[in-house]
């Protein structure tokens, strides 16, 4: 059954390409929204929004994520992923006590809202320890702090950046990986594939140039996965993992997850995986809506 899914975007990248050409190839009726075009209304939907199956949601910008798919709610179209689970993935402090509440392994993270209680907030972890921002992807503007005159220096520099999220400090330990970490998509906590992505640098992300490799989930792995996507609210997220000795930690679930690496490093079909999820969850959303109707 063909299903009409609208495409929420700020940039439409390799990521987007293989989306959208998996689900025209299908057959399925594809409107892009760009969203830094569009306009929306506290009382009704444009007609953009109008007979749209299912929205799914690949907004660049955090805070037009969470704005439009708090229209898409408020229009009572479905959208993936929810704007509850943005608003938990979208911001660490969020992520790690959802995480923390579930029961999920998770490293060992304090906030702190002054350059001083920050640095007591390192201290207490030792060197090195990681400070990132609460807000960003990508591996940006995090640091790993060595010494107290380089946690001097950078908590400094960011009480001095003037937006606000500069000035909440979350501070994480540092776990000693084995120079790299792995990430999985999953739908609604069952994986579609995982990779592994090692580097030389601490950082690991694909995005900082680390190399890919298909990664093999055991059975830890994928019940970690299962409650990390529960804990979040469900839906297509990408579950990063660390190997800590014997174990694992779950540092973090993307609700806005690129694929395009994991698609080159695995012999899955990744943006057909996707689309089969989304089909699914149109074919629902269109049920429910004729439910209430009828009812």
């Amino acid at each position: 059954m063909s299903v009409h899914i609208g495409i929420l975007y700020s940039r439409i990248r390799r990521d987007e390409k293989l989306l959208l050409t998996e689900l025209r190839e299908r057959g399925h009726e594809v409107t892009k929204i760009d969203v830094r075009k569009e306009t929306f209304d506290i009382s009704e939907a444009s007609e953009t929004f109008a007979d749209l199956d299912l929205v799914v949601d690949r907004c660049l910008a955090t805070s037009r994520s969470l704005y439009a798919t708090k229209f898409c709610d408020a229009y009572g179209v479905p959208v993936v992923n929810s704007n509850e689970t943005a608003d938990i993935c979208a911001d660490k402090v969020k992520n790690s006590l959802a995480l923390e509440a579930a029961g999920v392994p998770t490293p060992a993270t304090k906030v702190a809202f002054t350059k001083e209680s920050a640095l007591e907030a390192i201290e207490s972890f030792g060197y090195p320890c990681v400070l990132k921002p609460v807000v960003g992807s990508w591996g940006r503007l995090m640091a790993k702090v060595d010494s107290r005159s380089a946690a001097e220096a950078i908590l400094e520099h960011k009480a001095t950046l003037g937006h606000y999220e500069h000035k909440v400090f979350y501070v994480q330990e540092f776990v000693d990986k084995p120079g790299r970490d792995i990430r999985v998509l999953a739908v609604d906590g069952e994986p579609i594939a995982a990779m592994a992505r090692s580097s030389e640098h601490w950082l690991t992300n694909a995005a900082k140039g680390a190399e890919t490799a298909a990664f093999d989930l055991d059975e830890e792995a994928l019940d970690l996965v299962q409650k990390a996507s529960d804990a979040v609210g469900g839906g297509l997220l990408g579950v990063d993992l660390m190997e800590a000795g014997d174990s694992y930690t779950v540092h973090e679930v993307n609700h806005t997850v690129e694929f395009k690496a994991l698609d080159d490093a695995v012999d899955v079909d990744v943006p057909g995986a996707v689309v089969d999820w989304l089909e699914a969850q149109a074919d629902a959303g269109t049920d429910d809506h004729e439910l209430e109707v009828t009812a």
